[in-house]
C-alpha cells in the first residue's frame, strides 16, 4: 500500500493507494502516525480512500486508531472519496458516526 500526503494551511491530506488488509496495515499505520506527528498544528486530517482497492475490518481498525490519535491532539479526522466497496464496509460498521465523510 502506498501513502501520499499534502498539507495546505491547517489541513493534512493523506491519500492511500492499494489494499488495506492485515498484511499492509502495520506499515500504513506507522507511516500515517509519523505523518500526523510531523504535522503538529493542523486542524483537520482528511484520509482519501478513492484508490483503496480493498478494505476489510482491518481498515476500520486503522481508521479508529488514527481517529483516537487525532482526537487526543484536538484535530478533526475525516474520510474522503471512499469507493463503493469501502463505503459499504464503513457504512455497515457505523464508523461515520465517529469519522465523517466529506
Amino acid at each position: 500500500m502506498k501513502v501520499q500526503t499534502a498539507r495546505s494551511g491547517g489541513v493534512l491530506k493523506i491519500k492511500l493507494y492499494g489494499e488495506m488488509d492485515e498484511y499492509s496495515a502495520p506499515d500504513v499505520r506507522a507511516a500515517c502516525d509519523r505523518l500526523i506527528d510531523e504535522n503538529a498544528g493542523v486542524r483537520k486530517i482528511i484520509i482519501n480512500l478513492a484508490d483503496v482497492a480493498f478494505m476489510d475490518s482491518t481498515g476500520i481498525g486503522f481508521l479508529i486508531g488514527r481517529y483516537k490519535k487525532a482526537r487526543r491532539r484536538g484535530v478533526a479526522l475525516m474520510v474522503e472519496n471512499p469507493n463503493f466497496a469501502a463505503d459499504k464496509v464503513l457504512s455497515l460498521s457505523g464508523i461515520y458516526t465517529l469519522i465523517p465523510k466529506v
